[in-house]
């Protein structure tokens, strides 16, 4: 099985240097965008330059930001989505469940990462993905979209942490993805220069259950991807933990390595064990 994308590195459709850099970094998954960072002038010869673009073997999973639904860019989007080398579309601004069978129904069965807390509407929507037949793939949240929908002067109070709203609207989107049965996929650390507090926050999100991590400059690769990759440590626990209970399959909780487990544990040990493999 393959793993899910640690790493989703955003690159600038319209600089064929940055993207030259960003399909030859690490990342698990790289986001053409011909949203936020190509001004309107540039979003036509953007879209012509991804249609031009050919994948090799290996490498990240090519996906495409497309213009949100409704903008006078987003028709123009879908059309090269029959680049057989994109994986997957990345949808800012969707509100809702409805936004996805929407674009599904004009682009089939390719993958859809929902940004899915830009709107203020869109913090009352984070049920409505859980779709069995919806091609959503994967659910992160934004703070800057939200901040200026809502009329914010800031995002953190005064100490530097974000405000409730933006914790609350991170913590909307784990759930939701979770309950969808997608990958939950924490937001941007927008100061590519402090990889101790990238780190940190990687790290924290790999915590509470967030699997991967947008990124928008390919030095916060590798820091993402050790965040999300189980330590040996964390693996050989994982693995004890399933074997115990393959043995005692009608056991309700067992002690492994000194301590009980019981059902949750097992649950979280074979989490563990899938974010391990797949290595690509």
């Amino acid at each position: 099985m393959k793993r899910e994308p640690r790493s989703w590195l955003f690159v600038p459709a319209d600089s064929a240097r940055k993207v030259e850099k960003a399909v030859d970094s690490a990342a698990d998954a790289v986001i053409f965008d011909l949203e936020d960072s190509v001004a309107p002038a540039s979003k036509a010869a953007a879209r012509d330059f991804i249609k031009g673009l050919k994948k090799g073997n290996g490498g990240p999973d090519w996906w495409v930001r497309i213009n949100p639904i409704g903008s006078d860019w987003h028709n123009d989007d879908i059309e090269i989505i029959g680049n057989g080398a994109i994986s997957g579309i990345v949808l800012p601004k969707a509100e809702s469940g409805a936004d996805i069978v929407q674009l599904a129904h004009r682009t089939g069965n390719i993958p859809i990462h929902a940004i899915v807390t830009e709107t203020a509407a869109s913090l009352f929507g984070l049920l409505s993905y859980r779709d069995p037949k919806s091609p959503l793939a994967a659910m992160s949240w934004g703070a800057e979209d939200l901040s200026a929908a809502l009329g914010a002067t800031s995002k953190y109070e005064e100490g530097g942490e974000l405000s409730f709203t933006y914790r609350l609207a991170r913590s909307l989107c784990l759930a939701g993805a979770v309950a969808a049965g997608v990958q939950p996929v924490d937001g941007v650390f927008a100061d590519f220069r402090d990889e101790a507090g990238l780190k940190r926050e990687a790290e924290a999100a790999s915590r509470e259950g967030f699997t991967g991590k947008l990124a928008i400059h390919p030095a916060q690769v590798a820091v993402i991807n050790a965040a999300f990759l189980p330590s040996a440590a964390d693996v050989a626990h994982a693995q004890a933990v399933v074997d115990a209970f393959a043995a005692n399959p009608d056991a309700g909780a067992l002690s492994v390595d000194g301590r009980m487990v019981d059902r949750p544990h097992l649950i979280q040990a074979n989490r563990v064990l899938q974010r391990s493999q797949g290595a690509q």
